[in-house]
């Protein structure tokens, strides 16, 4: 089953059928009801001129139908689509039961998918590169000696100390031991990544930190220590971005996806 979006406030329509076949509802308000409306739907973000809404197909919320879901990956990207301000169609896909078109464009059955120029895309790196060689306006790249901070790619000090049973076992230790260097590199070249913009970096470490301050909360009762207050600004910085916020899954959505690690 796959849900399409047009729209900040749209509501959606959910239908079996293949990417070319789905349709799209918007809605209206009226005494406190959603109603149908005939007017065009308005589609995410303000169209560029010259840029063709991309289709994104995105995880559906498993805990609210026809939300967005909790995919770090799939944030990155639509936080990069955000950010270039370009349109696009979100289609939202039942992960526990993958439609047959779902294989047709991606056969590991995964997403986000982005279609570009009639073709599908899979896999969020190449996805945001292609994205900013195509769109190179408004720049996100990050300088390759900037982009390879060791946290941009890596979230597996924030797995092991979550999956983690032994309060010993130094899986703590080595998470704060990560979020100690990314703190100390942010004092020295922040308040981001690439210093003082927003790059593509920020738009993959943003939504892996906000799983992290979401799933060890609710497992753990963690949370970053006050004394790396260079991670704990940055945080709150990425969080409250637009881009961010119109982009992010329902902590419910988190909590549950991390589920099957920590229960494991």
């Amino acid at each position: 089953m796959a849900v399409l979006l047009r729209g900040g406030s749209a509501a959606a329509t959910a239908t079996a059928a293949g990417p070319s076949a789905l349709l799209a509802t918007t809605f209206r308000r009226a005494h406190g009801r959603l109603m149908p409306r005939a007017s065009r739907p308005r589609r995410f973000c303000v169209a560029r001129a010259s840029a063709q809404s991309l289709e994104v197909c995105a995880k559906e919320s498993t805990t609210v139908p026809g939300r967005l879901g909790d995919c770090p990956f799939t944030q990155r990207v639509l936080m990069t689509i955000e950010e270039k301000h370009l349109p696009y169609d979100l289609k939202l896909v039942d992960l526990a039961n993958k439609p047959d078109w779902l294989f047709e464009i991606n056969p590991e059955g995964k997403v986000p998918i982005v279609k570009l120029e009639d073709k599908w895309i899979a896999d969020s790196d190449v996805i945001t590169q292609t994205l900013e060689e195509k769109y190179p306006e408004p720049p996100l790249a990050t300088p390759p000696d900037k982009g390879s901070v060791y946290w941009v790619e890596n979230i597996s000090t924030f797995i092991g100390f979550l999956k983690s049973k032994d309060p010993s076992d130094g899986t703590e230790e080595a998470l704060l031991n990560e979020l100690s260097s990314l703190d100390s590199y942010l004092k020295d070249n922040g308040p981001f990544i690439n210093g003082g913009t927003i790059s593509a970096a920020d738009l993959s470490l943003g939504p892996k930190l906000y799983h992290m301050e979401v799933a060890l909360g609710h497992y753990k009762n963690w949370s970053v220590p006050d004394s790396l207050s260079h991670v704990k600004t940055y945080m709150k910085s990425i969080f409250s971005m637009d881009s961010f916020i119109k982009t992010r899954g329902l902590p419910e959505d988190v909590i549950a996806g991390w589920r099957p690690k920590v229960m494991g």
